[in-house]
């Protein structure tokens, strides 16, 4: 059964634009190599982080929200460790509530847009 996940993760502030889209591409060909369904994607672009991590104080933030079978994510977990650009990740199941709150600020986001054109 597919469950609805979320995973953000925080990629090292020294790449360039195109190392930093080469890394979010190699864990979106993961999840889709999985067969995981992407629902939403969003690049929060370069942030500051709360803390220093790595005496890094900025990171690239990205969001994935995708349906999976439970057993993926230890693998997905597991290449974020292994590569060295990923300096912080956190995946988390959404429940049906949080997954519909999700759906509505999305589809409210881009009502919004659609009537700023």
């Amino acid at each position: 059964m597919l469950l609805n996940y979320e995973t953000v993760f925080i990629l090292t502030p020294v790449l360039s634009e195109t190392q930093m889209k080469e890394a979010v591409q190699k864990f979106k060909k993961l999840i889709l190599d999985n067969s995981s369904e992407i629902v939403n994607e969003e690049d929060w672009g370069l942030r500051k982080l709360a803390y220093p991590i790595q005496k890094k104080s900025n990171g690239f933030y990205y969001l994935f929200q995708f349906k999976s079978e439970g057993s993926f994510i230890n693998k997905l977990e597991v290449e974020y460790k292994r590569d060295e650009r990923v300096i912080r990740f956190l995946t988390m199941k959404m429940d049906k509530y949080a997954f519909e709150y999700s759906e509505k600020k999305r589809k409210v986001k881009e009502d919004k847009a659609k009537k700023e054109e």
